[in-house]
């Protein structure tokens, strides 16, 4: 296998900066770089023609995961092997799988959501799980776009990069602006805007998700911010017969989601 070098240890300056973009967001953000982690989320990657700066690979991933490695090989994706025991003091999981990646953002702005028909607006979502999920579930449903606005997790911490399990890369994301302004602008661009809610919504399936639609979930504990509900053109509820007061945002996230794929025929338009 071609590799640019070899033994990297624990010391070396390339490993040191994985740790970094690992721990701090500041420093994702100044280098405008994130990590991969596993062999799914950094396959998906390079599925998608992702800008990866560099592969890292422990001692075993010869053997654990060889399509992988040929097809960054195929991509272009300088490979570097690392000393053994380095990748599992560094990796941001208990029990690490023996691949990392570092790529580098791709920056997309709002206008770049024109001409679409289902976009997943995410207010204050801060959970780096639910985060994640929300794209799992937003690409899995045939969304064309998911917006975080300011103030809602980083999409590139690593527990969001591994929830998504590859869909970041498939899905274009948005980062940034405040909810007033992203929601003024989707109204813009003719999407109608159904925000997610714990109670006094509509029921889903009483309502209209065929037609160009914004998806607005709120904040996991407090829901939709005072003020957010003004540029809404609809609220819908998921109805419950249980006792629980609301579902995991996630669960919620995907459920609607899954509704306006059926309600489309089984799938979003593309």
């Amino acid at each position: 296998m071609l590799a640019v070098s070899s033994g990297i240890g624990i010391r070396d300056a390339r490993v040191r900066r994985i740790r970094r973009l690992l721990n701090q967001r500041p420093a994702r953000r100044a280098e405008e770089a994130f990590v991969l982690e596993g062999v799914n989320v950094v396959g998906a990657a390079i599925e998608a023609g992702a800008d990866l700066e560099g592969l890292f690979i422990a001692p075993e991933a010869d053997a654990a995961c060889p399509d992988l490695l040929s097809a960054a090989i195929r991509a272009g994706v300088l490979v570097h092997r690392l000393a053994p025991g380095v990748i599992e003091r560094v990796a941001g999981t208990v029990t690490p799988q023996p691949v990392l990646a570092v790529a580098r953002r791709r920056s997309r702005a709002l206008s770049d959501l024109a001409g679409t028909d289902l976009v997943v607006v995410a207010v204050e979502v801060r959970d780096p799980g639910n985060g994640g999920t929300l794209l799992r579930s937003a690409e899995a449903a045939g969304a064309q776009g998911v917006v975080f606005c300011r103030g809602s997790v980083d999409v590139t911490n690593p527990k969001t990069v591994r929830a998504s399990a590859g869909a970041l890369f498939h899905v274009p994301v948005v980062e940034g602006g405040d909810p007033q302004e992203v929601l003024g602008v989707l109204g813009d661009l003719g999407l109608m805007r159904i925000g997610a809610v714990a109670h006094g919504g509509e029921q889903p399936d009483r309502v209209d998700l065929t037609r160009p639609l914004a998806l607005v979930f709120g904040n996991e504990a407090h829901g939709l911010p005072k003020g957010v509900g003004d540029l809404l053109d609809e609220l819908v509820t998921i109805p419950m017969a249980g006792r629980a007061e609301s579902l995991n945002l996630g669960m919620a996230a995907s459920i609607l989601l899954y509704e306006a794929g059926r309600q489309r025929g089984g799938g979003a338009r593309r």
